[in-house]
């Protein structure tokens, strides 16, 4: 008696299952991203120039890589709730507009204060940009591929972090530093190429827009007009205090104004997350907080420890961030296979934990650039490159109607320790070697990140006050109840 075989068909390459449509949409915010990681890197490139010509100090000029994260907690959320409410991909254009704008205003700067607040609009254009662009390209792609999606996205940043160094070798030495940011205006023709190319995310488009929801992130801090007036006033006392802990004008008052500004956004943070998430939201700003102070003390610093501790010439600064910036777009990419393989969770703390093994040997080399390239390579590619995963482990904690303010909120307060880094990092030289400072801050801050994020700790948290809470929102295309309804829609 025969017996009849069925045959499963062949399933297709990954990156078949991704339609021509999403690969353009991922293209259109992957570009954005490039152009975000080589305008934020610029400062980095050309901070001993600036000092050079301002008479700085490493804290004064230190305080100016942090000015760009004073104001990201506010872009982030209000970009983020615009894309909630009219879309992802207005957000994303009016981000790459804003951060354009304030990068080609920094060439024109006359003194460290018109500097300081050029930085100040980069940053509410770039929190936007990392939240519209990381939402957008999620909720377009298969939900199985969403970790690959968000880890071959943010490898965008690295490769203009690259383009940044090398134009930095042509421009700078023959034109000076101002060319730099002369080229800030180049995004504008992306954005406007994006504004009329794009289609809009599925997700959004499905749970949003074609259910007439107009979502509103914002609603609880303006429910009463006590509220309002209330967050009004948090608004401001937040972003005074945060820029006078980052410039001179505050000092001697640091801790207490440092206090403020703590208080005034966990305020925001309770209120945003409700009754059943505020302990999320908390809870992952901590651990987003400590994954900037791990990560942003090398990001920053790195090209001046090159030239001030080590001697190196602009060519020889150029070639080891080569090898820096591909480490972490390989990080990237590998984080995103490993992530749909293994969890995003697992894959994050894994290969954190992996990259301690490359902390000290990096600034343990003085006089050797190929060997000082390798390991940093391997570092940046364990320890930056996993956060390629951020996007994608932030996003799933939050449902589609409320991720764009949600994700733009929690990741750009938590941003603020890569503010703190790259001034802390600046004090601790005061008393050691910059070298050594910035390894012994990232060393620590890694060690707590890996414990966060391997023991699970906001979404424990999470389950304490909400045990009904979804596990993962971006694990499979779901159909969220619509927010907030216009019509009431009848199906015949």
């Amino acid at each position: 008696m025969e017996r009849t075989v069925q045959k499963t068909p062949p399933s297709l390459p990954w990156y078949r299952e991704v339609s021509g449509t999403q690969w353009k949409s991922f293209f259109a915010a992957w570009i954005g991203y490039v152009l975000d990681g080589f305008d934020f890197v610029l400062i980095t490139l050309v901070l001993t120039e600036i000092s050079d010509d301002f008479g700085l100090s490493t804290v004064q000029a230190a305080s100016l890589v942090s000015g760009a994260f004073i104001t990201r907690w506010l872009g982030g959320a209000v970009l983020g709730a615009l894309g909630d409410r009219y879309g992802r991909k207005l957000s994303m254009v009016v981000s790459i507009l804003l951060y354009s704008l304030g990068t080609f205003a920094c060439g024109f700067a006359w003194n460290y204060h018109s500097l300081f607040a050029a930085r100040l609009a980069i940053g509410m254009g770039m929190a936007g940009e990392y939240s519209a662009s990381a939402t957008y390209v999620m909720e377009s792609w298969p939900s199985r591929l969403r970790s690959r999606a968000s880890g071959f996205l943010i490898s965008g940043f690295s490769v203009g972090s690259v383009l940044a160094a090398q134009v930095y070798n042509w421009v700078v030495p023959s034109l000076g530093w101002r060319w730099m940011f002369y080229l800030g205006l180049i995004p504008i023709a992306v954005a406007l190429w994006m504004r009329r190319a794009l289609p809009e995310a599925e997700e959004w488009a499905t749970n949003v827009a074609d259910r007439g929801a107009k979502p509103n992130p914002f609603r609880p801090l303006f429910r009463t007009l006590r509220s309002a007036v209330a967050n009004t006033v948090l608004v401001v006392a937040a972003t005074l205090s945060l820029f006078m802990v980052f410039t001179p004008s505050g000092e001697g008052l640091v801790p207490v104004l440092s206090v403020v500004a703590g208080l005034s956004l966990l305020a925001f943070a309770v209120q945003l997350g409700g009754r059943r998430s505020w302990l999320l939201y908390v809870s992952m700003i901590v651990t987003l907080f400590f994954a900037f102070l791990y990560s942003w003390p090398i990001q920053a610093l790195l090209p001046t420890y090159l030239k001030s501790d080590l001697g190196y010439s602009t060519d020889q600064v150029t070639d080891v961030l080569y090898f820096a910036g591909f480490g972490t777009m390989v990080g990237c990419w590998t984080a995103g296979f490993l992530g749909d393989r293994i969890g995003a969770k697992k894959a994050y703390a894994l290969t954190l934990l992996a990259s301690l093994a490359f902390v000290y040997p990096v600034f343990a080399v003085h006089d050797n650039l190929l060997l000082l390239g390798c390991l940093l390579f391997l570092l940046q590619a364990t320890s930056f490159g996993i956060s390629g995963l951020l996007p994608r482990w932030i996003g799933g904690h939050f449902p589609t109607a409320s991720r764009g303010a949600a994700l733009g909120f929690t990741y750009n307060v938590g941003a603020l320790g890569g503010a703190v880094a790259p001034v802390l990092g600046a004090h601790l030289a005061s008393g050691m070697d910059l070298g050594r400072a910035l390894a012994v801050l990232t060393f620590a801050g890694t060690v707590i990140v890996v414990a966060l994020v391997g023991f699970d700790v906001p979404a424990r948290l999470n389950r304490l006050v909400d045990p009904e809470a979804v596990a993962d929102h971006l694990a499979a295309p779901a159909q969220e109840p619509a927010p907030e309804p216009r019509t009431e829609r009848v199906t015949p």
